[in-house]
């Protein structure tokens, strides 16, 4: 991607200004939806770095990525030609990425966010993540029955050994802020209250029919934003993720009869609950007519309290990313991962 590819802004883009924004402990703002970047079971790399780049001439400026997605070389290349063109500046952008499970061991996490960096052509990440809280690792595009047999629980110790390295690349100024993710209330409560350096953010599953109530209140209480992952119920997930009895949000009766009294797709009423509710939803498409939806979802008018009282009955607890890919032996099931 050239820069001089990037230098336009779509004449369809939408102010970045007018996107909603939250305002973090620290007193920051930051975008109230961003662009997810995981593809790679059904996107080559450069289409989801083209996605990026329209994303950006468009007015995204939260993008959530990470090295396992197996993309971040390519869109750095976008970011760089982004700034080289003039069309946004770094400070403009707010970028994420996330040590992986193989990275967990001591000085990995320096060495995978160095890479990181080279990859995406960058000098900092706004936001680093704890992708996984387990060394628990699975080959890219292994189907649901994997397992890997060095795979253990969680371990509060284990993990304050990551977190620990995480505390300092934020010393070293290579991660603005740094965070968790795949967390449950159980994890949080033995970790946070040994965290010289608390999270930030904390990346978790949520839409209509897995809000996560618990959890998301749990957070707000600690001061911890909350990034949403799934939050169109991912109906393009990998088939490892796939379950049956798994509930299609978009055709959910209390979405549908939202989307259909206001004459918009079931999608953007999932990003304007998501939104109004508190978290920051990362949904990802590489097709421009749906992540241009999907921005200007959040910019338009609000779902009233009667449709937020109303999409409360579409909880039905539907875990969609049940990760039990990470198991290990002697596990009873996936519900082992999430207590």
């Amino acid at each position: 991607m050239n820069a001089a590819g990037l230098k336009s802004i779509d004449p369809k883009s939408i102010d970045p200004e007018t996107v909603p924004s939250f305002t973090l402990s620290s007193g920051e703002k930051v975008p109230s939806i961003g662009m997810g970047t995981f593809g790679s079971d059904r996107y080559a790399p450069p289409e989801v770095a083209a996605a990026v780049a329209g994303a950006l001439r468009f007015g995204y400026r939260l993008f959530d990525c990470a090295p396992v997605y197996g993309n971040e070389s390519l869109i750095g290349g976008v970011f760089d030609g982004a700034f080289r063109s003039g069309l946004v500046e770094r400070k403009d952008l707010f970028i994420i990425s996330k040590v992986w499970n193989d990275m967990h061991g001591r000085g990995d996490v320096l060495l995978s966010l160095a890479k990181t960096l080279k990859d995406l052509v960058l000098e900092y990440v706004d936001l680093y993540l704890v992708h996984w809280p387990f060394p628990n690792y699975h080959a890219p595009g292994c189907d649901g029955d994997a397992r890997n047999p060095d795979s253990v629980p969680f371990s509060a110790d284990d993990y304050m050994a990551v977190w620990a390295q995480m505390e300092s690349i934020a010393g070293m100024k290579l991660a603005r802020y740094i965070g968790m993710s795949n967390m449950t209330v159980g994890k949080l409560k033995a970790v946070l209250p040994r965290c010289r350096v608390r999270p930030a953010f904390i990346e978790m599953e949520q839409h209509p029919s897995f809000g996560q109530r618990e959890l998301f209140d749990y957070c707000a209480q600690e001061g911890i934003q909350v990034i949403d992952y799934c939050p169109l119920g991912s109906p393009g997930r990998p088939e490892r993720d796939k379950s049956p009895g798994d509930v299609v949000d978009m055709e959910l009766p209390e979405v549908a009869a939202i989307a259909a009294s206001r004459g918009i797709h079931p999608s953007q009423v999932c990003l304007k609950w998501a939104v109004q509710r508190g978290g920051i939803p990362i949904p990802f498409s590489v097709h421009e007519k749906n992540y241009q939806s999907n921005l200007a979802a959040v910019t338009g008018d609000l779902l009233s309290d009667a449709e937020m009282e109303a999409m409360k009955k579409a909880e039905r607890n539907c875990r969609l990313v049940k990760g039990q890919v990470f198991l290990w032996p002697g596990a009873k099931g996936w519900e082992d991962l999430w207590e």
